[in-house]
């Protein structure tokens, strides 16, 4: 398979969803939210979508729709309405709910745990697999992970100022990461207590 994960800049995108079933409903959603414009091709606009700023076309505006739009989005149970308009939109990114591999973009199972998002594809095999690895993974990513990712922010700004050896950055930022004293105060969810160790540990190694 040719394709390679990737975030795409939505906003002020224009995106077309038909269907407003589950699937469409939850990738209108997503893209609402992350500032695209978005229409529904179709009969019906959830009250949900609506309220997000989604608007509705009929069907039969479906050629100047796809015109409109940076990104068609299938997901219409009728397998000959979404070839049918697959075919008008090409030249356009394309993501086909029905047959994922058959577009150029998939919209992957995803999710945030604090700053991290993490997104699930399984080749288009098993929808339900992805959501059982997001259980697990879910369990494995500890609230103290997601501090150390704030602190490790911190670190990289105080040592941007101070250190132009990449290298050496990274040192710092690998001895940081590993300290046993950060561990126990993240752990205990001091995060500024953290912060203060890190500034008054650099600024002794760093002679600051």
């Amino acid at each position: 398979m040719s394709l390679t994960p990737l975030f795409l800049e939505m906003n002020d995108k224009n995106v077309l969803i038909a269907g407003s079933g589950e699937v469409g409903t939850r990738r209108a959603i997503r893209f609402l939210e992350s500032g695209a414009n978005v229409i529904l091709l179709g009969s019906m606009l959830p009250i949900e979508l609506l309220k997000l700023g989604a608007s509705l076309k009929p069907m039969n505006e479906a050629e100047e729709c796809v015109k409109w739009a940076d990104l068609v989005v299938l997901a219409t149970g009728d397998t000959q309405l979404n070839q049918r308009l697959s075919n008008l939109a090409k030249g356009k990114l394309l993501n086909r709910a029905d047959h994922p591999v058959k577009g150029d973009i998939i919209v992957p199972s995803s999710f945030f745990i604090g700053d991290v998002q993490i997104c699930i594809f399984t080749q288009g095999k098993s929808p339900l697999m992805a959501r059982e690895l997001r259980k697990r993974i879910e369990k494995i990513i500890t609230k103290d992970d997601i501090l150390q990712i704030e602190l490790q922010d911190f670190t990289r700004k105080l040592l941007k100022n101070e250190v132009k050896d990449q290298k050496k950055r990274k040192y710092y930022l690998s001895h940081i990461l590993k300290d046993e004293k950060i561990k126990e105060l993240l752990k205990e969810g001091k995060l500024v207590n953290a912060k203060t160790y890190v500034d008054n540990f650099l600024r002794k190694s760093l002679n600051l």
